[in-house]
């Protein structure tokens, strides 16, 4: 008699638990694989990110989670990718997929033809967490994606598939400004309609200001305007180029080398206004410099380290439940650590001057501001779920008495995960760092954080060489590309 009651009281638990079961169903074939809704995805990366230090990139590319192309975490997978193949010098590889994400945001951005699939992924979303939902690649990596396929490009000689990239990489940034501060406030304002205020929440989380830094926002990268800056002069653009290398010292205005390549080309251009402002505002070194006829340039890009994998993290927020009734509840949320990396960067010597490298982004604090900026959504997501899901506990404890009950709160427990997903292969910061050489061939010595490298660059009259170096601990690499 007991073992019938059991199993009906079983078939009574199964029957209750079968509309969640589907849920999951769906968002495994949907939006996220089943076993991504259950892990985070920096623990999932730890192999990959250990490999790509010791500078085994194969390794790390083998390593990375297979993901089809239904899967919502695909165009992160593919990011990855791409970062690695182009460290390995895979240059049409990293090409190839880094153009399907980029098709893939094209295709996101028509919201039109994806709602419903959306929308599917956000209901799954409610009784699982933010992993069921597809990744949307966040403005600050969308703009190196670019920067990426532009040097893609300028590996193959292709000076004018570059500037599309760079050009793309340009309006991303432009369509962030633009879009941020609306986004940022509508987000607050749901928030604070769930009950919790901006004040609140920083009682709470975490800091992250050493992190952040002294940036703005979470999208605005001088990076991508200097590079476009390099390219315009390449290809004789020179007024674009002065527009970009301006728009780099708006964002990093303490970087010399931009400073004095803004200063090249005001006096270039004879921009009299321009030449009387810069003038009063860099230092007198910067202003007396001048170029010597017929030299070339050196333009080195400096990678340094690789990017913090975001953390999770537990926090217990007051959450009105149900009937206007205040309970703590226990959240996941993502952070990262609050920290940044120190480097001493590059330095040259050449004709008794010593030249040094100087940062022109930090990856690690636009990838901490704009977790900060998407914070208040996240926790309005998840004040969502958990009262999603504490109606389901109760559900449970009703029909299935205490083992639905038990059940409901197992899988409420398992299936609080933080979505820790980014673009983790990323440099944490990058340096640039300019110098006219004579013209031809030059072995250069470079100090990298305390060790040396030589490397081999051709220099044309009045041209740029383009050297592009990686340094991960103690793994360094370059290319080299003549402009």
């Amino acid at each position: 008699m007991l073992n019938i009651l059991l199993k009906q009281h079983a078939k009574k638990v199964f029957k209750l638990f079968t509309p969640l079961l589907l849920s999951l169903s769906v968002a495994a074939c949907s939006s996220t694989g089943f076993g991504d809704l259950f892990s985070n995805y920096n623990q999932q990366m730890q192999g990959v990110k250990v490999a790509q230090k010791n500078g085994d990139f194969q390794q790390a590319i083998s390593l990375i989670p297979a993901r089809n192309e239904n899967d919502g975490t695909y165009s992160l997978t593919l990011l990855e990718k791409g970062r690695l193949e182009y460290l390995a010098m895979n240059t049409s590889l990293s090409q190839q997929d880094l153009e399907k994400v980029y098709q893939r945001v094209k295709e996101q951005q028509q919201a039109a033809k994806i709602q419903l699939s959306r929308q599917t992924a956000k209901v799954a979303s409610v009784v699982t967490n933010d992993n069921a939902m597809s990744y949307d690649v966040p403005y600050y990596e969308q703009s190196m994606l670019n920067s990426y396929q532009a040097l893609n490009y300028l590996n193959q000689q292709d000076l004018s598939g570059a500037l599309v990239e760079i050009r793309r990489a340009n309006i991303v940034q432009n369509n962030a400004l633009k879009a941020n501060r609306q986004s940022i406030e509508d987000s607050q304002k749901k928030m604070a309609d769930e009950g919790i205020s901006q004040k609140t929440l920083n009682s709470k989380y975490p800091a992250q200001s050493t992190a952040i830094g002294q940036v703005k926002n979470g999208f605005q990268n001088a990076y991508t305007f200097y590079l476009s800056g390099v390219l315009y002069e390449a290809a004789g653009q020179v007024n674009d180029a002065y527009i970009d290398y301006k728009k780099a010292l708006e964002i990093y205005p303490s970087n010399t080398t931009v400073q004095k390549d803004v200063w090249r080309l005001a006096n270039q251009l004879a921009m009299s206004n321009d030449i009387e402002i810069f003038t009063k505002r860099f230092a007198p070194a910067i202003t007396q410099s001048v170029s010597v006829s017929n030299n070339g340039q050196l333009v080195l890009i400096v990678e340094q380290g690789i990017v913090n994998s975001k953390q999770q993290v537990s926090l217990s927020l007051p959450i009105f439940s149900y009937h206007n009734n205040v309970r703590f509840y226990n959240v996941a949320l993502p952070v990262y650590p609050n920290t940044l990396q120190k480097y001493s960067g590059v330095s040259l010597s050449y004709q008794g001057k010593n030249y040094q490298s100087e940062e022109i982004v930090r990856l690690q604090s636009l990838a901490a501001k704009q977790l900060q900026d998407n914070m208040p959504g996240i926790v309005t997501r998840q004040i969502v779920r958990l009262v999603a899901k504490e109606q389901i506990r109760k559900q449970a404890a009703r029909k299935g008495g205490d083992i639905g009950n038990i059940l409901a709160n197992l899988y409420n427990i398992v299936s609080e995960k933080a979505d820790t997903r980014s673009w983790s292969t990323l440099p944490d910061s990058i340096e640039i760092l300019r110098v006219d050489l004579a013209a031809g061939q030059h072995d250069l010595t470079l100090n990298i954080n305390g060790n040396k490298q030589t490397i081999t660059v051709n220099i044309n009259p009045n041209r740029q060489t383009l050297v592009t170096l990686t340094a991960i601990d103690r793994y360094t690499n370059y290319q080299t590309i003549n402009l």
